[in-house]
């Protein structure tokens, strides 16, 4: 069975749940494990007054006992803070009077109906799938709120990659106007140079770019304005051969990209070298495939992000997303009053100058479980014991024919 998980629940409900399938038995899950990476998500310079309400924390209700998963499918539920004071305007049952469902005599703003749609946000493409007249009904379950479900079920995805050396980080290279210094063409440098990425404000590992960066986001703040920016997410110890070259909906690239470009606000996926691949000659876009005896099989560059015909090949696993500035602006942007159909501003709903920090820990949990995804497939097993045998097989045929250099650069 493959891994799948599903989400459901709404930004100002009483809570976001998951369901994940298909992880075998014996991989280490507590909730203090999938908390640290819950907390990871709420950094970032930029962020706003959600921020300071939520302190997420998951309660697993299945599918684990005594720090270990039993093979069943995973419960998880994340409480909002913030649903005390939305019982009625996301209630279930349907209100008693016109004052409860923000009609004639209602006084709490939450109650009315959000007939502005915002340019860049879900608003008015589900307003008119759905035939809705309130985009509350669109917005809630299209907020990024949903992400930090995904972020838990990143986690235990995690545990699992864990289990075989497999080390997932990120960090920021561009900030709106501002760019970090950043070669698409280098090998990334070891996990152990991002061990104090989420010190730095804006999770970016270049001081001075770091600093420039806050400063945009201020910039950005005073105007009314919000900001994107880009960010990279790598995978070291990633054995050669997930995916398949056989089938479109097989190829890991494909899959990583679907899924990165699934998070809120994404617009733009790249491997390795990227889009500027299209600029260069080929002797200046591939990874030459080299042998030293201390070594083995190696690529002296990353151009292709370390995926060849949608598969890995035993390069770290390095992956670029672009996230645009976010929809909700303070200095609105002309819109029109579905109620009406005459002009108005864009609905201002509670929001962040930036959020590309926290989308970077998103992307972190998405190419995690991908990788878990893949990893389950190749090596199959009810079990994470017999998950890692047929593992251990295949890294063994691996050096037997030369690849000896594709698991973690410390254990080299």
């Amino acid at each position: 069975m493959s891994l799948r998980f599903f989400t459901a629940g709404e930004s100002h409900g009483p809570a976001i749940t998951a369901i994940v399938e298909g992880m075998p038995a014996g991989v280490p899950v507590t909730a203090s494990v999938i908390n640290r990476q819950l907390k990871r998500r709420q950094l970032g310079y930029g962020r706003g007054r959600r921020m300071q309400i939520e302190s997420d924390e998951v309660e697993l209700l299945s599918g684990v006992r005594h720090g270990l998963t039993l093979g069943s499918p995973i419960a998880l539920m994340i409480r909002n803070k913030d649903w005390e004071k939305w019982q009625a305007a996301m209630a279930v049952e349907p209100p008693a009077s016109p004052a409860e469902a923000g009609g004639p005599g209602g006084d709490d703003w939450r109650l009315r109906p959000v007939t502005r749609p915002r340019p860049g946000h879900a608003d008015l493409a589900g307003m008119l799938k759905y035939g809705f007249e309130d985009a509350r009904n669109v917005l809630e379950r299209a907020s990024a709120r949903e992400t930090a479900m995904r972020v838990a079920v990143g986690a235990i995805a995690r545990q699992l990659l864990a289990a075989f050396g497999i080390v997932i980080a990120s960090h920021v290279i561009r900030m709106g106007p501002v760019a970090a210094p950043h070669d698409p063409s280098a090998l990334p440098p070891p996990p152990e140079a991002f061990d104090r990425v989420d010190e730095s404000p804006v999770r970016c590992l270049d001081e001075a770019a770091s600093r420039a960066m806050v400063e945009a986001v201020d910039e950005a703040k005073a105007r009314g304005e919000t900001l994107g920016g880009v960010f990279e997410v790598i995978a070291w110890g990633v054995p050669p051969g997930l995916g398949s070259h056989v089938q479109w909906d097989r190829k890991l690239d494909g899959r990583i990209a679907q899924s990165l470009m699934s998070i809120q606000a994404i617009k733009g996926v790249e491997f390795g070298l990227g889009f500027e691949t299209g600029a260069r000659f080929g002797s200046d876009a591939h990874d030459p495939i080299l042998y030293a005896d201390d070594r083995g099989i190696y690529r002296p560059t990353g151009r292709a992000g370390g995926v060849e015909g949608g598969m890995t090949n035993g390069e770290p696993l390095v992956v670029r997303a672009a996230m645009k500035p976010l929809a909700t602006l303070y200095n609105p942007l002309p819109s029109i009053d579905m109620a009406a159909l005459k002009p108005a501003e864009g609905a201002i709903e509670r929001s962040d100058v930036s959020a590309v920090p926290a989308a970077a820990v998103v992307a972190e949990a998405a190419v995690a479980f991908e990788l878990a995804r893949a990893m389950i497939e190749k090596f199959g097993g009810d079990s994470l014991a017999e998950m890692r045998r047929n593992f251990e097989a295949y890294a063994a045929a691996l050096e037997a024919r030369g690849m000896r250099g594709w698991r973690r650069p410390a254990q080299q």
